[in-house]
């Protein structure tokens, strides 16, 4: 029988997204989620407003490939899971926002600069930087913040080198980016957006004058001189990749490193077999699952899907943390191995809107961890894994200091 629309105005819906409690596990309302016998279940917003949260694998493949589900965020529907979303949902948006048509030739802008061939020739670049900043953190001595003296600089530095930004602005944009990506309230939020903006704006007229290299450089001279893109629009685009190519990767990096120390026999497995270093890359991809808020759409047209209805107009939300816990497609989904076979996780989403960075992603995560281990391999957590500050649902999940020492 297919559930109404009505039927997801009456029954039970919990409040979503939900904080962690554990850096690396399922909070209980999202077990309570996934345990459900239904692929799809109602969920409460922030304002009130009820959503459909996918909780299986294969269905959320099915639905990020339907062409019925929009990712325009500036529609009324679309669900806003914060104060800050909604706060800037009517910004203009990159090519993550935009439904094909219009979709493929923005993305195909930038694709060039993150294919496998290319991304391969950046691993002598990354492994400078990697160990560069190592070398800083081990002159300064124990005990060390990892996230500020190593996990988010080093992102940053690949990012800036690939779009073409100058790392001295560092503190700048990773302040502002902080403050969006973590903003409480919609004040904060479109502080944070107007201050990137307008320092994006001034890089571009800079840029203008004085072209360099970099992703950005080649939009500026040669998209944005030709009328292909305008202002806006690459304003819009150069926020999303300089943000989500900094902050993403920090977050998985603290959290990668948590999850080894707390899971000694698997990490042990990992250093005795190096081999097994990418498939654990993407073992812990689908197990923290870091961007559970990323996967929301609005149905343009009703769709009837393992025994459900979506109608138009509601709102729908994958959560990858959840869909990569499905017991039917990764067996004890709850539990941490290096020798799972996780390729397939979602965490990267699915469909035409899969993660562009990916690539550059795993490079970074597989060097990092690599070199990170070998240089310290006493290097151990400074507090209690339950005295860590947990980020919110409401944002990318992570934690913004991690103490260690060696």
């Amino acid at each position: 029988m297919t559930e109404t629309a009505a039927a997801i105005q009456t029954r039970e819906a919990p409040a979503f997204p939900a904080d962690r409690t554990c850096p690396y596990q399922l909070p209980e309302t999202y077990r309570q989620l996934r345990d459900a016998p239904d692929a799809l279940n109602a969920v409460t917003l922030f304002d009130g407003r009820r959503a459909w949260v996918v909780t299986r694998h294969e269905t959320a493949r099915k639905l990020l490939a339907d062409p019925r589900l929009s990712s325009d965020r500036t529609r009324d529907e679309f669900p806003a899971t914060s104060p800050r979303f909604q706060a800037i949902r009517e910004v203009r948006p990159a090519f993550i926002g935009l439904d094909p048509p219009e979709h493929g030739p923005r993305r195909r802008m930038t694709i060039s600069e993150f294919t496998v061939k290319r991304i391969k020739g950046m691993r002598p670049d990354v492994e400078r930087i990697v160990h560069g900043f190592l070398d800083r953190m081990l002159a300064e001595g124990p005990p060390a913040d990892l996230v500020s003296q190593f996990a988010l600089p080093v992102p940053s530095m690949v990012i800036c080198e690939l779009l073409g930004v100058p790392y001295a602005d560092h503190d700048f944009f990773q302040d502002a980016s902080r403050r969006l990506v973590q903003a409480t309230d919609a004040a904060g939020a479109i502080a944070a957006r107007d201050d990137f903006q307008h320092y994006l704006d001034g890089l571009i007229t800079t840029m203008q004058a004085k072209p360099g290299p970099g992703l950005l450089n080649n939009l500026v001279t040669r998209q944005l001189a030709a009328g292909e893109i305008d202002r806006e629009e690459l304003i819009s685009t150069a926020l999303l990749l300089l943000v989500a190519g900094h902050e993403t990767t920090a977050s998985m990096t603290s959290l990668s490193v948590i999850t080894l120390l707390e899971h000694p026999d698997q990490h042990a497995a990992l250093r005795a077999d190096p081999t097994l270093l990418p498939g654990a890359v993407e073992e812990l991809l689908r197990y923290l699952a870091i961007a559970d808020i990323a996967g929301g759409r609005v149905a343009t047209a009703d769709i009837e899907i393992d025994g459900q209805l979506i109608r138009a107009g509601e709102g729908v939300i994958v959560t990858n943390s959840i869909a990569n816990r499905d017991s039917s497609v990764f067996e004890n989904p709850d539990v941490f191995d290096v020798h799972r076979s996780a390729r397939h996780h979602l965490s990267f989403g699915y469909g035409v809107h899969q993660c562009l960075g990916q690539n550059l992603a795993r490079l970074e995560l597989e060097v990092i961890l690599t070199a990170l281990f070998e240089r310290i391999p006493t290097l151990r957590l400074a507090v209690p894994v339950d005295r860590l500050t947990l980020r919110p649902g409401t944002t990318i999940q992570g934690v913004n200091e991690l103490p260690v020492t060696w």
